[in-house]
């Protein structure tokens, strides 16, 4: 029988009130507190907060505090990644960010969902994983939202929201976001 982490790592319903999650959220809460409050400058206390909430992140990650995230090891980040300010990432399923990828201030990107029946979402939910190729940047206050893939190279413009995947090279924005022309061509 599988766990609830096992089965939200899957994408499957699962259990978040489980003791073993909501620990591991409670670790994150700390070590967020830490970078947020504590040490607000990227030196080495810093640094080594960063490696321990986001292993699966490259070590040249920027993060501007405040940041939030639920679990963080389900970060997954190349190099030259810059997170601006007032961003939240709820990583209850995998986040892949490419190489070079600029994020504005004010982005949340989210994996987390939930069943639209209510009697159901009063004990369950489940997530989708989101992608951003690399050379991405991703203007202030969008939302990218679960299941999303972002091509490589793309721009999304201020105040999107990115409910369908962006093809490699497109210039996005609006709400939902859409398509308005091809870049680098």
């Amino acid at each position: 029988m599988k766990t609830e982490k096992e089965k939200m790592l899957s994408g499957e319903n699962y259990f978040s009130n489980d003791k073993e999650l909501v620990l591991e959220r409670t670790k994150a809460k700390r070590l967020l507190h830490k970078l947020n409050v504590t040490e607000y400058l990227m030196n080495g206390n810093a640094r080594a907060i960063l490696k321990e909430l986001l292993p699966n992140a490259n070590k040249r990650i920027y993060i501007e505090p405040p940041f939030h995230c639920d679990y963080g090891y389900n970060i997954h980040s190349g190099e030259m990644v810059y997170f601006n300010v007032n961003c939240v990432v709820l990583d209850v399923a995998k986040v892949t960010i490419g190489n070079n990828v600029f994020i504005g201030p004010g982005v949340h990107i989210y994996t987390a969902t939930h069943p639209t029946n209510a009697i159901e979402r009063r004990t369950i939910e489940f997530a989708k994983p989101v992608s951003i190729g690399n050379d991405c940047w991703i203007g202030g206050n969008t939302v990218i939202c679960p299941g999303v893939t972002i091509g490589d190279g793309c721009t999304i413009g201020a105040g999107s929201v990115v409910t369908k995947d962006i093809p490699a090279n497109s210039l996005a924005l609006g709400n939902p976001a859409k398509v308005i022309r091809k870049l680098n061509e």
